[in-house]
């Protein structure tokens, strides 16, 4: 067993569905007990440190709030050496940058480094569960599930297919990607905490015969994710158009293939009518809002509050390339914004959610992570109050909970990372 002392907060409803006072737990001098890799208990530490057994080591953060860990519902692993490029929105963006960029993992080697530092880089960020889009490359998913298994880590990942409009060397075929996908599931899926992600690119690049051994292989191994692209770009919409003239809309490509449901999520959502919302919402899919890359690549704005309207289950995203931070508090600054920007607010506990329990739920795994409720994994995160002068200087004036939650959220970064727990053991301790 292991102790760990500091301010503890974690969401335990949607403040929307609850209201804000019901949502949340919070222990100002809090004690989180850790055994075998689950939460055991938590609670006041002046009641719980009396009940510990002889020699369990107390653990104290001074200045510090103890998390559920984030959750990143949509992000891409080969797209980290092209984050930060200049000057287009969503096809150029993929012609110009991603394209080459996943290239290069047709080399285990390069794949393997990448992932290592990609999951480094999450765990800087105290993200510590994560939906990922690997390559068209076998190898690639590999190299990612190696990596995140060494760690302990709860990801999902997987083989992306693409049998056309994409170049020669980033194409599979409806047959190949198929098999490459059953190889893969076989091999990772449910091996300790890992999940597979049956992950077409988006509609324009699979062919209908694709899509439809998607939707088979969804249908053969239950409990896998549905990971794809969804109304990012207006120019894409068009697209899906010329391409799938007989749906009547994008998501009714998705949902002819029988992709749509639990587990199933779709990145983006920003540009819908109000029939794919409502389909979206009765099927139990959830769509992951990516607020830095909606804004870096011009893409529009996500509704929250409408897709909310229609029960659809609501991820955060970082988008990582197209998106511009690995960290879930800037993801949350810049979906505060976004939503100002359309007459609607994010309360802070209503932002915590999004980035911890909302992720969870959006990937149907809130009865293992997303709170720090005993008996599920010890995936947790210590913010430092003191990270940067600025951020301390504005949490003396704070005058409450919410206040000092707000400026985290909007003056934090990975620099806000002291340390990042996943299963109860340290995978991340940020350097003094």
């Amino acid at each position: 067993m292991h102790a760990h002392r500091a301010a503890l907060l974690h969401c335990l409803a949607d403040p929307r569905e609850v209201g804000i006072e019901q949502s949340y737990q919070y222990f100002e001098d809090g004690l989180l007990l850790v055994e075998d890799g689950k939460v055991a208990q938590i609670g006041d530490a002046a009641s719980l440190l009396p009940t510990l057994p002889a020699g369990v080591e107390v653990v104290e953060y001074h200045d510090a709030l103890i998390v559920p860990g984030f959750v990143d519902t949509h992000i891409h692993y080969p797209q980290v050496d092209v984050i930060a490029s200049y000057g287009t929105q969503l096809l150029e963006w993929l012609e110009t940058y991603t394209f080459p960029a996943e290239g290069r993992f047709v080399d285990p080697e390069h794949a393997r480094a990448q992932a290592r530092f990609f999951l480094e880089e999450l765990l800087r960020n105290g993200t510590t569960t994560a939906l990922v889009f690997a390559t068209v490359h076998p190898q690639s998913v590999d190299a990612f599930f190696e990596e995140a298994s060494r760690l302990d880590l709860r990801m999902i990942a997987g083989k992306v297919l693409m049998d056309r409009n994409a170049p020669d060397y980033l194409r599979d075929d409806a047959a190949s990607g198929y098999d490459e996908s059953k190889t893969l599931i076989e091999r990772w899926h449910g091996k300790g905490r890992l999940h597979y992600a049956v992950t077409p690119r988006f509609a324009p690049t699979s062919t209908p015969e694709q899509l439809e051994l998607a939707g088979r292989l969804l249908r053969e191994y239950p409990g896998l994710y549905l990971h794809t692209h969804l109304s990012e770009n207006r120019a894409e919409i068009d697209w899906v158009k010329e391409l799938f003239p007989e749906r009547k809309h994008y998501l009714d490509v998705y949902d002819h293939y029988r992709l749509l449901g639990a587990r199933s999520v779709f990145a983006h959502g920003i540009h819908l009518c109000d029939d794919e919302c409502r389909r979206l919402g009765e099927s139990g899919s959830a769509v992951a809002f990516c607020p830095t890359s909606n804004l870096f690549l011009g893409s529009g704005l996500f509704d929250l509050a409408r897709l909310e309207g229609h029960g659809v289950r609501v991820g955060l995203g970082t988008d990582v390339g197209g998106g511009t931070s690995f960290s879930q508090l800037q993801s949350l600054n810049e979906a505060y914004k976004v939503l100002q920007l359309q007459g609607q607010q994010l309360d802070p506990f209503k932002a915590l959610y999004l980035a911890t329990l909302g992720g969870a739920r959006a990937l149907y795994l809130d009865e293992q992570i997303g709170n720090l409720q005993p008996g599920k994994d010890a995936d947790f995160v210590v913010l430092d109050y003191r990270a940067t002068p600025l951020l301390a200087r504005r949490l003396k004036q704070a005058r409450s909970l919410e206040e000092k939650l707000f400026a985290l959220t909007i003056l934090g970064d990975d620099r806000a990372v002291k340390e990042t727990f996943a299963a109860g053991r340290s995978v991340h301790r940020r350097e003094s």
